[in-house]
C-alpha cells in the first residue's frame, strides 16, 4: 500500500464567530486507521488520502453504523477526488471511528480550534457596474489557516438576491432568485495579492439593477460549510461615458466621461481605455480631471483604417460621501471606420455602370423609334399608295359616268332627229 497520510480534522462553529472546545492533542497518531473524536466537537471535517483510482473510504461510527460516500444522512457532505476524500460531518458521535479503505497506517489526525471565517464588510453605498475588491480568510485562533490542502478545494462565492421582505410567504416559483457575481480565489492573479496566503480575493463586479439585495458569501462545493449574509444598496451607476466618431480623416474621435456631482467628489475622475484597431494592434488611452472638474474627455486617434474598431474602458473616482475610492468597468463597444477610398471607387463605378445603362437605355430608345418612325413610313407610304388608287379609282369612274352619260344624251338627240314627224302633222 503507497505510503500516504490520512487527514486531518477540524472543528468548525456552526454559527459566525463562535468556538468549538476541544481536549485533543494537535497531533493524533491513528491506530490500525481509528480515531476518536470528542464529545465536545460540533462539526468536523477531514481529508482522507487514498491510493489513486481506488473506491472511497467507508467509515465505522462508535455503534457500527457505516458512512458511504454514496449512502449517508444529512449532516455528513463527501467530497470525493480520485485520490482524496474530503468529509464534513455536523454533531459527529462521540467515540472510536475508523476508515476502512487503502489508506496508510502512517497517518495521522490534526485537530483544530477555533476556526472562523473573516469576511470583509460591504460598503453602505454600491453602484450599478462598480467593480469591488473583497476579501474572505479562514481564521485559526485568531491568525490565517494556511493548510493548502483544505483551502485549495474551499470555493467561496459570492450571491446577490433581490429583497422582498416576505419572502418566505410566496410560493418557491414566485420567490426571487439568487445571483452568482464572483468566486474568491487565492493564486496571485486579479486582484488577489499574494498566492497562497491563506486570503481569498473577488474582483467583485456589481452586475444588477439599482435596489436592495441580500448578498450572501456561502460555500459551492461542500467542503466548507459557513454562509454570511448581510444587506446591502445599489445606486445607478454614477458616470457616463458618450464615445462620439469622428467623421473625417484629419479629426480625432473623441470620449467623454462625466459624473454626477452629488455622488463623485470633484476632479476624482480618471480613465483607462484600451482600442483595438482591425488588425489587432491595441492602443491605450488615458487621462485624469483637472482641477475640480466633473468631466474628462480624452481625444482617440483617428487611424483611418477601415474596418470594425473595439473598445473597453475602467473608470475612476471618488465616493464624495466617504472618500472611498470606485473603480467602473465599461462593457466592450464596437464601432465602424468606412474605407473613403472604397467608397470613392465605388460610387465612380456606380456611376460609369449608371452612364453605361443609360447609354444602352438611350440607343435602345432611338432603335424603337427608329423602328416605329419606319414602320409609320411604311404605313403612311401604303395609306398615300391606297389613297392615290382609291381617288384614281374614283376619278376614273366619275369620268366613266358622265362620259357615258354624255354618249346616252348624244344617242338620244341623234335617234330624235332621225325620228318621223307626227301623225298629227301629216294631216294638216
Amino acid at each position: 500500500m503507497k505510503t500516504g497520510w490520512i487527514g486531518l480534522f477540524f472543528v468548525f462553529v456552526l454559527s459566525f464567530g463562535a468556538e468549538a472546545v476541544q481536549t485533543s492533542d494537535p497531533d493524533i497518531r491513528l491506530l490500525n486507521n481509528r480515531f476518536r473524536i470528542d464529545p465536545t466537537i460540533a462539526q468536523v471535517a477531514f481529508i482522507i488520502y487514498r491510493e489513486k483510482s481506488t473506491q472511497p473510504v467507508v467509515l465505522v461510527q462508535p455503534d457500527g453504523t457505516k458512512l458511504y460516500e454514496w449512502d449517508h444522512p444529512d449532516n455528513v457532505s463527501w467530497h470525493q477526488e480520485d485520490a482524496m476524500d474530503i468529509i464534513s460531518i455536523d454533531n459527529p458521535m462521540p467515540g472510536p471511528w475508523q476508515a476502512i479503505g487503502k489508506i496508510s497506517t502512517e497517518n495521522k489526525i490534526r485537530i483544530l480550534s477555533a476556526l472562523t471565517m473573516k469576511v470583509d464588510t460591504f460598503p453602505a453605498r454600491l453602484y450599478e457596474d462598480e467593480i469591488v475588491k473583497f476579501t474572505a480568510q479562514l481564521m485559526q485562533e485568531g491568525k490565517p489557516l494556511l493548510l493548502r490542502d483544505f483551502l485549495d478545494r474551499v470555493e467561496l462565492k459570492v450571491t446577490f438576491t433581490e429583497f422582498i421582505a416576505d419572502e418566505n410567504d410566496l410560493p418557491n416559483n414566485l420567490r426571487p432568485q439568487e445571483k452568482a457575481l464572483g468566486l474568491f480565489i487565492d493564486n496571485g492573479t486579479g486582484l488577489d495579492e499574494h498566492p497562497g496566503d491563506g486570503i481569498f480575493t473577488v474582483e467583485l463586479p456589481i452586475d444588477v439593477a439599482p435596489g436592495k439585495y441580500r448578498v450572501r458569501v456561502t460555500s459551492g462545493n461542500g467542503v466548507f460549510f459557513r454562509s454570511l449574509e448581510e444587506e446591502v444598496l445599489v445606486y445607478p451607476m454614477p458616470l457616463m461615458t458618450t464615445f462620439t466618431q469622428s467623421r473625417k480623416k484629419a479629426l480625432s474621435h473623441n470620449l467623454l466621461l462625466e459624473s454626477d456631482s452629488a455622488s463623485i467628489k470633484a476632479g476624482s475622475l480618471a480613465l483607462h481605455a484600451q482600442y483595438t484597431g482591425p488588425n489587432g494592434k491595441i492602443s491605450i488611452y488615458e487621462g485624469a480631471a483637472k482641477g475640480k472638474s466633473y468631466a474628462l474627455n480624452v481625444p482617440i486617434d483617428n487611424f483611418d483604417e477601415p474596418g470594425r474598431h473595439k473598445w473597453f474602458a475602467r473608470l475612476y473616482g471618488t465616493d464624495k460621501q466617504t472618500g472611498r475610492p470606485l473603480v467602473f468597468s465599461m462593457p466592450e463597444q464596437t464601432f465602424a471606420v468606412a474605407d473613403f477610398e472604397a467608397i470613392e471607387q465605388a460610387n465612380k463605378d456606380r456611376e460609369a455602370r449608371e452612364a453605361e445603362r443609360k447609354r444602352l437605355e438611350d440607343e435602345k430608345e432611338a432603335a424603337r423609334k427608329k423602328e416605329s418612325d419606319r414602320k409609320t413610313a411604311i404605313v403612311t407610304i401604303i395609306s398615300g399608295n391606297v389613297t392615290l388608287l382609291f381617288l384614281a379609282f374614283l376619278t376614273w369612274f366619275i369620268l366613266r359616268t358622265l362620259k357615258e352619260k354624255k354618249r346616252q344624251k348624244e344617242n338620244e338627240e341623234e335617234a330624235g332627229l332621225n325620228a318621223p314627224p307626227p301623225e298629227t302633222e301629216k294631216k294638216k
